[in-house]
């Protein structure tokens, strides 16, 4: 059975920089679980790991496909698995490290997903409606259908709110019970890292901030001017599309910053509410740790201990 170690927890909890120092520590290489950088060009709005932090540890499944790409969680998962396999072989530990729920689960429990052939006639009279009754309408609708896949979703995920309501239509079943699991698939050691609320959500406001100054406007404006718009699914992703709403002069700057700082709470929320129900995650406080080099020997000794 093919070891896998993983980091996971909310945004701005600090993933990215333990995840690195800790892959240091137990012959690790990154696979990402963030199902935004695997765009190339948006780097800011999703804290990619920096040149020279991948320089320091190896990251695989960031800057996989462009954003004008569709890119699935079975592509992701296919991906992975063979990531897995290959550092194992190796004497690597794979070190998983993200947010991303549905990734994540995907992965550790080995969905097996159904392709179904899509209908165009379908998506197209949903997608109508979206425009007609907007996207939060529709969204709740596939809550009364299928709620568990609802809730693995971001309800500013068209994509696959739609995939979801044609695969019911087609079928007569919900999306969720057509992927079936099995648990156990790796010997895995799963760390959470959490902040309380109010310090969670002061680390949030200070990253957009941060992301604002770096240039996250800037970095849109550059794909705009590619022909990304907002009917691609990359630039749905928190910050583009509220900086992409800037640009077209529909909110303002101050608005345009506190819609991101309001919709990543909303996220880090939803994503506690995902990693919580997994029993197998040991949750660790970032707080309790005085430093960074306390809170990664803590990591790395839990892991250890986990795989033995």
């Amino acid at each position: 059975m093919y070891k896998l170690a993983a980091i996971v927890g909310p945004t701005a909890v600090g993933k990215t920089s333990t995840s690195i120092q800790v892959a240091q520590k137990i012959n690790a290489e990154i696979i990402s679980c963030d199902s935004m950088q695997i765009y190339r060009e948006m780097n800011i709005g999703t804290a990619k790991a920096s040149i020279a932090e991948q320089t320091v540890v190896p990251h695989h499944l960031i800057d996989v496909v462009s954003p004008a790409e569709d890119f699935s969680v079975a592509q992701y998962q296919t991906m992975a698995k063979k990531l897995i396999a290959q550092l194992n072989a190796q004497s690597k530990i794979p070190l998983l490290s993200g947010g991303t729920g549905l990734y994540y689960q995907a992965l550790v429990d080995d969905y097996r997903f159904f392709p179904l052939e899509s209908r165009q006639i379908v998506r197209e009279r949903w997608n109508r409606e979206i425009e007609d009754k907007g996207l939060q309408f529709v969204y709740n609708h596939l809550r009364t259908i299928d709620p568990v896949y609802a809730d693995k979703i971001s309800s500013n995920d068209q994509k696959r709110i739609v995939r979801a309501l044609e695969v019911y239509e087609l079928t007569g079943e919900a999306f969720s019970i057509q992927q079936n699991k099995t648990e156990n698939t790796y010997n895995l050691a799963v760390v959470g890292l959490y902040l309380e609320r109010r310090e969670l959500y002061q680390r949030i406001d200070m990253r957009v901030d941060t992301m604002l100054q770096n240039g996250l406007v800037e970095e849109v404006q550059t794909l705009r001017e590619k022909g990304y718009d907002l009917s691609f699914n990359s630039m749905q992703a928190l910050g583009y599309k509220q900086a992409f709403n800037y640009l077209e002069g529909f909110i303002s700057r101050e608005q345009m910053a506190e819609e991101i700082k309001r919709e990543t709470r909303r996220y880090a929320k939803r994503q506690y509410t995902w990693f919580n129900k997994d029993k197998r995650i040991y949750w660790i406080n970032v707080l309790e740790y005085p430093n960074e080099e306390e809170l990664t020997e803590k990591i790395s000794v839990y892991l250890g201990r986990t795989f033995c």
